[in-house]
């Protein structure tokens, strides 16, 4: 990715947490948090993917809510940076915090002698 697919990929991630914990009223979007936006080369595309942090069963709710949200969203991230055209929000789940915790259960069960 380029610095400036970096650095706008940084600061959606920071408007969209904002608006997410102060502006967004749908309950089923509380406790939500934005892990990672990638975007295209030409800024058009952002897949933002978030998770609800130890909770993985709300996942269904979670993505209800961000499909109803995704107008509101992309609206005041449009208003909060200058870009030509503000880029279309898809939302996906970020899975990497549950296959790290699983991981990290699968290493701290192994039984391994020290060496001698």
């Amino acid at each position: 990715m380029s610095i400036k697919q970096v650095r706008m990929a940084g600061r959606i991630r920071t408007i969209l947490s904002e608006l997410l914990l102060r502006e967004v009223s749908d309950p089923r979007l509380q406790g939500i948090t934005v892990t990672d936006v990638e975007l295209d080369p030409e800024l058009q595309y952002a897949r933002v993917y978030v998770n609800a942090l130890g909770d993985e069963s709300r996942q269904a709710e979670v993505m209800a809510g961000l499909e109803r949200a995704k107008g509101f969203l992309r609206r005041e991230v449009g208003s909060r940076v200058r870009l030509r055209k503000t880029p279309e929000l898809h939302f996906y789940w970020d899975a990497s915090l549950a296959r790290g915790e699983r991981i990290h259960e699968i290493l701290s069960s192994l039984d391994i002698p020290p060496e001698e």
